[in-house]
């Protein structure tokens, strides 16, 4: 079995908190000594009790999806025989209610543009094929139950 730490820090200080208007804003921890402001989105906790600078829950859920899909395509597109020179994604998460009516996320659409560079290009099929390897593969994805859609940009 493997283990994946985080730690993360919220502090009060001298800010209210029973009226609910204290900071959402708080820090993650890594291993290797990084730190990322995190906090609320603004579009669950209003400003200014969320840091829209910060990183939110939901959109490190979208990142972690994409660059999980990412770094098992780029492995199977080497192991395939296609270079890729660059993979850019603008991924897109969607917060809806569930089947069981509950606030969740629903979809995860990843927009992946990569190009691609030597002599072997991959055709439409083969692209559609590394998608889909990539996808199964993906722990997060294998993780959540929410639909996680690649739409080629």
């Amino acid at each position: 079995m493997k283990q994946f730490e985080a730690r993360l820090a919220w502090r009060r200080g001298a800010q209210p908190f029973l009226d609910q208007t204290y900071s959402r804003a708080h820090t993650w921890h890594f291993d290797g000594g990084l730190a990322i402001p995190a906090s609320s989105s603004p579009l669950s906790v209003p400003l200014p009790m969320s840091d829209a600078s910060a990183v939110d829950p939901e959109e490190a859920l979208v990142a972690a999806a994409s660059s999980c899909h990412m770094l098992f395509f780029l492995s199977l597109a080497a192991q395939r025989g296609f270079t890729v020179d660059s993979y850019d994604d603008d991924a897109i998460g969607e917060m809806d209610r569930d089947a069981d009516g509950r606030i969740a996320m629903t979809r995860i659409r990843l927009r992946p543009a990569i190009v691609f560079g030597g002599e072997t290009l991959p055709d439409a099929a083969a692209l559609a094929a590394l998608h889909h390897a990539a996808h199964e593969r993906c722990y997060i994805a294998n993780s959540l139950k929410t639909a996680i859609v690649v739409e080629e940009r």
